[in-house]
């Protein structure tokens, strides 16, 4: 199960209500971040999230509105006495990003700062699922992720076990665990594996072969939808999608949910976007700042 926190919805410019893209993933205990705008992390101090728990954060490109929270986020977890290591992630421009950033401003990091900048198919390993970048068609260099978990174990056969002459206790643990008791292999006992859950972060773009490759059989589609659809010609100028374009990516690619975020300030009545995306797929929805939902193989619910 991955649960999705919406720390920021907006696109280009906050307003009143709508912070700047960023969204947290926690898996267990770990958190990545996918993307950090300006604002992030004011945002993760008033959310249940801790920012002390970031594992990763991965940057999709390098314009402002998705990029200029990192440097405050990675000063203020110096300051709050970080000591694990973080892993930064991006597109080409990332490092010299941070180095321009950090040359004029005070502060040190005395954490583990390992920034590492991704090609299209690299794939970053932590405890229980990974996260791979694929690439983007926008207006600069542009990275979108997936996150997926391990599989699961399979279901333990309580029955079969007890009738292989074993009993509950320490026997059916080593079998949970892979070993074997005496002559009883895990196997004999043991479901086949479960698949993990998977999440696909679109990052800018116009609809393109990778995004809709990996988002293939996806449970949840975190797409932006900077348009309506009755302006494709200006969403195509700028290198961005509208609602539409994401839903029908969603319903091509067989996804369990789809959720919109960056949508442009234009639309003072943004229900008419989730409108435009529920009319094509129906598990569409368009989540407001500190929105929280829980993503599994069996569905999507909101916390």
């Amino acid at each position: 199960m991955l649960e999705i926190l919406f720390l920021g919805t907006g696109a280009s410019i906050p307003s009143r209500d709508r912070a700047m893209p960023s969204v947290a993933v926690r898996r267990g205990t770990d958190i990545v971040l996918f993307d950090c705008g300006e604002g992030t992390q004011r945002q993760m101090m008033i959310s249940p999230f801790s920012f002390m728990k970031v594992k990763g954060i991965f940057i999709t490109h390098m314009h402002g509105d998705h990029f200029l929270g990192l440097p405050g986020l990675l000063q203020t977890m110096g300051l709050s006495g970080r000591k694990d290591k973080l892993m930064v992630c991006g597109p080409e421009g990332l490092s010299a990003g941070l180095e321009a950033i950090f040359s004029v401003c005070e502060g040190r990091i005395d954490y583990e700062l390992e920034v590492t900048e991704l090609s299209h198919g690299a794939e970053m390993v932590f405890d229980g699922f990974t996260v791979s970048a694929f690439r983007t068609d926008h207006s600069v260099p542009s990275l979108g992720y997936k996150i997926s978990e391990k599989d699961h174990r399979g279901k333990f056969d309580k029955k079969k076990a007890a009738a292989l002459g074993l009993s509950p206790g320490p026997d059916f643990s080593k079998l949970q665990n892979g070993e074997s008791v005496g002559e009883v292999t895990p196997d004999m006992v043991m479901g086949p594996p479960r698949p993990g859950c998977s999440l696909v972060y679109s990052g800018d773009t116009v609809p393109c072969g990778e995004l809709s490759e990996a988002a293939a059989g996806a449970d949840a589609l975190i797409h932006e939808s900077t348009y309506s659809g009755k302006e494709s010609d200006l969403a195509s100028e700028h290198k961005h999608s509208t609602a539409v374009q994401a839903a029908e990516t969603a319903k091509r690619c067989g996804c369990g949910a789809l959720f919109l975020i960056h949508t442009s300030n234009r639309y003072d009545n943004k229900t008419l976007i989730e409108e435009e995306a529920k009319a094509v797929f129906a598990n569409s929805i368009l989540p407001s700042d500190m929105d929280m939902y829980k993503v599994s193989k069996d569905g999507y619910k909101k916390v």
